[in-house]
């Protein structure tokens, strides 16, 4: 059965919205916003321009750049091309908009049937490519004729990907302002997945070629071994790596493992000495952090393990990044290969070329980066004081982003205020240059635009902030209490233990139960006691899309019921949707199938909703908007989640009738008073001691048991 990929051809969204927004938490959308310029308010596609897939390739996908935008905050990544250098050179000879929609190709590209006769281009990675049978050249504009079949070979090497760019761009409907396709989120491309045979493209309007090729001196450099361009931060030395592991991260040739994809591409590389013994409440493994947002590009170490985040990469995460690859050098990570070797080079964040730039003006267009100097301030660009209670780092993610962190490293809601507070405000201000504001557990990340608004500039922009904002304890938040079921240690968490058992790790302390070594962590009598802290928790949302898609990253508001544990060592490769795990003193629940290290305790249902097709655009951070807009996502930041229990089958029969629109969600209107949780804090303080020392003391007799075993040098 064929599949048209057009505007016209998707089933407009339902008029009743499973999670209706309204008021002050309603999101305005748009059910037609054009991508680029190279859609027009009146053409409708006639049948002749368009495109038959005879043959899919391997993974070929509908991108745009620069992808979708303004979500970050609830757990949506950009996506789009993770070689946007190629795809961009591709569309500009063409005399497309640079960002307009194009076919990513990964190891073997597809076969397409065009209706008329239209210009292409196809870029990137080295591929036999043929037009009727006859081989053409890559970089340079080619001629399909009506009917003709325009077929792209397997990657010869080196390089994964390799770019189709059509001349009026490829029309597809946008999802959340984007036509770029996120198969793990399914949605983009038209049909939130890869193409298929028989699937139909519809093109835009045709332009005029403005060039034969793309100039030789343009066209990036391709190999076995390269070198990315990093800036330091958001952790590095000596706060979390030593010296020597420093020198090690810029001084070492990685390998690209085989288990690599857009999400991340998993590297081979020395294990790090670390400069602590642990992550105290954040986990027990000296990577874990409390959770942050991320950068695409930044080199991330779940547990030992050092990952470069890709465009389809998480948002929100609880693992340090010593080292960011500048927005300039990032198309590299769409070209690296299983058994490549990766040098990464520190240069001074000046230095940096723009991420739009292209062609000369990109200086860091080869396998070799030109530019080497470090800025030499171990990512820290400023500190001051936030009040006289709290203090603010500012650290560097890559040269287009700062991340704020307020006070010491522990779990404060007081901080999480202060970070409500700042990311109010600068929504508020809606200042020019910002393009995504993601808060975290007690930080915020702000990624500009530097050509619009550069780092100095921003510093003091929040230094600014800082003199303006409130006091934390006059914050009163909508605070909705949101009753959601949870299958206990759940069929499918289960299956998840066992396929990494199988496939990664065998004789990991947590295997092959991890509420048994939930229990043994917290020094808990029973696992019964472990469920009925569960049951008994009021989980405060803190953070969305920590492994995607509106996923929350919560924590008990009562500290006695804060069950502390540590995260994956290697990460899991594969985890059920909406699975319900704890890391550190957090719950998350999963949004989507995908990667993951948090400790399942069972298994939800669905906290994104598929059904639900809004396409327009929200400002960076903004998830509020219009009265009774639709909206994807469920939870919202200081929603308290309740927990019921229900059995395996019947949380099925829930996930089905969910996903056919059928279940409401009990919700209660409420409010959080910082005030009032303080005061609690206090009347409970003796026997939240109690429990806290309990906790501490079973806690380093795990990590002893590790040390022993040799888990922690």
């Amino acid at each position: 059965m064929s599949r048209t990929l057009t505007d016209s051809s998707v089933t407009a969204a339902p008029t009743e919205a499973i999670f209706p927004a309204t008021g002050a938490d309603a999101v305005q959308v748009s059910k037609s916003a054009p991508a680029s310029d190279t859609d027009t308010a009146d053409h409708e596609p006639t049948v002749q321009r368009r495109i038959e897939v005879v043959r899919p390739g391997m993974q070929t996908t509908v991108q745009d750049w620069p992808g979708r935008i303004g979500y970050w905050h609830i757990g949506v990544p950009p996506s789009g091309p993770m070689d946007d250098l190629s795809f961009r050179l591709g569309n500009r000879v063409l005399g497309n908009a640079e960002g307009a929609a194009g076919l990513e190709c990964t190891l073997g590209g597809p076969a397409l049937r065009f209706g008329a006769a239209t210009w292409v281009c196809v870029t990137g990675a080295v591929a036999e490519v043929r037009v009727d049978g006859r081989p053409v050249e890559q970089w340079r504009t080619v001629e399909v004729p009506a009917g003709g079949v325009l077929d792209i070979g397997a990657i010869r090497g080196p390089g994964m990907r390799t770019y189709v760019l059509v001349s009026g761009g490829i029309q597809v409907e946008q999802f959340l302002g984007s036509a770029a396709t996120f198969t793990l989120g399914k949605f983009g491309g038209g049909t939130g997945a890869a193409l298929r045979a028989d699937d139909t493209l519809e093109l835009g309007e045709p332009r005029t070629r403005l060039a034969a090729a793309v100039p030789m001196t343009d066209i990036p450099a391709f190999g076995k071994r390269w070198e990315l361009a990093v800036t330091e931060g958001p952790h590095g030395a000596p706060e979390f790596f030593t010296r020597k592991d420093f020198g090690t991260i810029l001084g070492t040739d990685y390998e690209v493992h085989f288990n690599s994809d857009r999400t991340g591409v998993r590297l081979i590389g020395p294990k790090p000495e670390w400069a602590r013994t642990d992550g105290g409440e954040a986990g027990l493994h000296p990577s874990n952090i409390h959770d942050n947002a991320y950068s695409i590009g930044a080199l991330d170490f779940t547990g030992d393990t050092p990952i470069l985040l890709g465009p389809d990469g998480p948002s929100l995460g609880g693992f340090v990044c010593p080292v960011t690859v500048v927005a300039a050098d990032r198309w590299k990570l769409g070209q690296l290969t299983p058994g490549d070797t990766v040098r990464f080079v520190a240069i001074r964040s000046e230095h940096a070329a723009p991420a739009e730039a292209l062609g000369p003006q990109r200086r860091a267009s080869t396998g070799t980066v030109v530019s080497a100097g470090r800025d030499g301030d171990d990512g820290i660009l400023r500190r001051t004081e936030a009040d006289d209670e709290t203090s603010v780092t500012y650290r560097r993610q890559g040269d287009d982003g700062v991340l704020v962190e307020y006070g010491t490293l522990t779990l404060d809601l007081g901080l999480r205020a202060r970070v409500h507070a700042l990311h109010q405000h600068l929504i508020a201000l809606g200042a020019r240059g910002v393009l995504e504001l993601t808060p975290g557990i007690r930080s915020l990340q702000i990624r500009v635009d530097p050509a619009l608004l550069p780092i100095p500039m921003l510093l003091d922009l929040l230094a600014e902030a800082e003199t303006q904002l409130p006091n934390s304890d006059q914050l009163i938040v909508p605070s909705r209490t949101v009753h959601l079921p949870l299958s206990w240690d759940d069929p499918a968490t289960r299956e998840a233990i066992t396929r990494y058992m199988h496939g990664v790790r065998a004789d990991a302390p947590w295997c092959p139960w991890n509420i048994e070594f939930i229990r043994r962590m917290n020094g808990l009598a029973s696992v019964d006691d472990v469920y009925r802290t569960v049951f008994d928790a009021e989980y405060l949302v803190l953070g969305l899309g920590d492994v995607y898609l509106g996923a929350p990253v919560a924590t008990p508001t009562d500290p006695r019921h804060r069950l502390v544990t540590t995260k994956y060592n290697p990460a899991r490769t594969w985890t059920p949707e909406n699975a319900v795990g704890i890391g550190g003193a957090y719950l998350c629940i999963y949004g989507m199938e995908g990667p993951g290290g948090y400790q399942f305790v069972g298994r939800t249902t669905q906290v994104w909703n598929h059904r639900a097709r809004p396409s327009g655009t929200a400002g960076p951070g903004v998830d509020r908007f219009a009265e009774e807009a639709e909206t994807p996502w469920l939870l919202r930041y200081f929603d308290r989640i309740r927990w019921h229990a229900v059995e395996a089958d019947e949380l099925l029969d829930l996930r089905a009738d969910f996903a056919a629109g059928k279940v409401e969600i009990a919700v209660q209107d409420g409010e959080f008073r910082l005030a009032d949780y303080r005061r609690f804090l206090t009347d409970n303080a003796d026997s939240i001691a109690d429990f806290r020392s309990t906790q501490a003391e079973a806690f380093g007799a795990e990590r002893q048991s590790w040390r022993s075993a040799g888990e922690l040098d």
